[in-house]
Parts: C-alpha cells; structure tokens; sequence
C-alpha cells in the first residue's frame, strides 16, 4: 500500500476551513481502499507497487497531461492491468495513453470560458481518473480535489501521479457525492461534468452544489441535454445510449431555467456540442464498447433505442455573494 500516501493532503487540510472534515477523509480513504473487497484491488495495488522510479524530466499541463521520462521497464503493460482508460490522453513516462474520450476537447471547449483558475481552491465531483484536476493545475490552481466512488479510476489516478512531480496538488479521493459534508463553502470553483444525467433528484443536486462555493464562487456544470423548449426534458424509459442510470436530459432553457431556481446567478450556457465518434471511441486503452456501439446504425442521430443521440453542453453560473 506503499504508493498510496494522501498525507500532503492531510498536511494541507489541517487548520484550514476543510479541517473539520479531516476525520471523514481519512476514514473514507480507509474503508473504501485498504478494506475494500474490490476482487480487482490485489492485481491494481500490484501495478502501482510494481511501477519503476521515473524522473519526470519534461511535464506539461498546459497542453495535455505529460509527464515525460524513460525507463527500459515495459509500462504499456504494466498499465494496460488498469484497462479502461476513459479519461486522456495521457503521457505516463513516455507511454501514450490512447483513452476512449479525449477529454482535451472537453477542455478546449470550456477553458476560455470559465473564471481564471489562478490560484483558485477547486473541487470537481465525479472526476475519474483525474484528467481534468491536472489541466486545472495547468491553468494555474492552487489546490484541484475531485471525488469519485470507482476504486479503478481512483488507481489510475494513483498511476498518473507516480509519474508527476509530487508537489502537484491534486488529489482523487475515493467518494461519492452523498459523502462530501452537506456544507463545505470554501472552493472558488466547482466542476459537475457528466454527472447531473445520473441523479435521481437533479434539483436536490443543483441546490447542494452551492454548499460547496464561497460567495460568488462558480459552477461549472457539463451534461447531456436534449432539443426543445423551455419545460421539455427526456426521461427514458430504461437506457439511454445503452446506460441504465440515466434519469434526467433536460433541454438548455428547461436546465437554464432549473439552475435559476435552484438560486444559481448570471446563468449562461457556453458551448453546446454533439458527441461524435471521434472524440469517444473504443481503442487499445478502453476496448469495450463505445459510441458507435450506442448508436443507431442506420441513424446516427439517434441512439440504439430511438432517442436523440447524445449532445453535451455546458453551463456556467455564480453563487450569490
């Protein structure tokens, strides 16, 4: 268990206003992870006890997640146990992480519309493996803690950053967003990317989300939206794009009107784009099923079960001061 070490991240809480949650954390980190019975955990920790020293000679965060460096170990294979890899790419050591999504799309589409991130406390809920938390260090953020509750996109980020300087302050913790404490108002901005879809109650989410911004802070809010008026939103009946978990596809003005409601101020929808094939697909790194498996083959547009394939948009809006 060697590799996995959140104490800087304990150091860094201690005193400060997240403080009082240190005891949860460190608890969480706890139960979900050394007393998991994930089947898989044996064969994960083995990967990351079993990755060579690499001096990261060369990173970049501004045009990618690189960490360059050499070592005549074969990482490919060390890193391919950790299969899939959804969120990239990735530079670990030299090897080129080919992900399903290429999530530096996704950024270059949000990044010049967001606050500035310069020394900005960031929380993103739902973040994988991480991906996103290093672009926002890129950007300038001081601190960047996503949360998530699959234990492999939590190893994999534990993969990432053995090959990333150390004094990078980004963190993946293990949990789901019903462990965050109800209010926790000290993160300049929050991310919610492709999570909103899967919430039972999506206004009880848009409400929550406030608990965890200074006044004035920002949300940044990514998720499947649907064309129509304001009042239309799709609930599918059983998947959507061969997902179980997907409850709500609101259309732009319905979420813009919901965010509203919810208290959110100076709400404005910055970029709306339809997922193609080419920014999500099945490679060496993820070789399940992908887009092109959800779709309707004699439609595109539409998924394998007759809905509007899959547009994301993204939307950005202020806490009061």
């Amino acid at each position: 268990m060697a590799k996995i070490d959140y104490s800087p991240l304990w150091s860094q809480l201690e005193g400060g206003l997240l403080a009082h949650w240190l005891p949860d954390l460190q608890r969480y980190v706890e139960v979900n992870i050394y007393n998991s019975d994930h089947g898989h955990l044996k064969e994960w920790m083995d990967v990351l006890l079993s990755l060579p020293e690499v001096t990261c000679d060369h990173f970049d965060l501004v045009n990618g997640v690189i960490f360059n460096g050499s070592t005549p170990v074969d990482l490919s294979r060390l890193l391919k146990v950790l299969h899939p890899w959804r969120k990239g790419p990735l530079n670990l050591g030299g090897v080129e992480i080919d992900t399903e999504w290429r999530s530096d799309w996704k950024w270059n589409r949000l990044k010049d519309h967001v606050a500035p991130l310069e020394d900005r406390a960031i929380l993103d809920i739902g973040c994988g493996n991480g991906y996103y938390l290093y672009r926002m260090l890129g950007a300038g953020a001081k601190l960047a803690v996503g949360i998530d509750p699959f234990l492999l996109y939590v190893m994999q980020f534990w993969a990432i950053r053995h090959f990333a300087p150390k004094e990078l302050a980004a963190w993946v913790l293990p949990l789901g967003w019903e462990d965050l404490p109800f209010s926790m108002p000290c993160f300049d901005t929050v991310f919610s990317m492709g999570v909103l879809y899967h919430r039972r109650t999506p206004e009880s989410f848009l409400e929550q989300l406030k608990n965890y911004l200074r006044p004035g802070g920002e949300l940044v809010l990514e998720t499947l939206v649907i064309d129509g008026k304001e009042g239309y939103v799709l609930i599918p009946e059983a998947r959507y794009a061969k997902m179980r978990n997907v409850w709500y596809l609101p259309s732009v003005p319905t979420l813009t009107s919901e965010l509203t409601l919810a208290g959110w101020k100076n709400v404005r929808c910055v970029d709306v784009t339809r997922t193609t094939v080419e920014e999500q697909r099945s490679t060496q790194w993820m070789s399940f099923e992908s887009l092109s498996d959800f779709l309707d083959p004699a439609n595109p547009l539409k998924t394998i079960e007759g809905y509007p394939a899959s547009v994301r948009a993204i939307f950005l809006a202020n806490k009061s001061e």
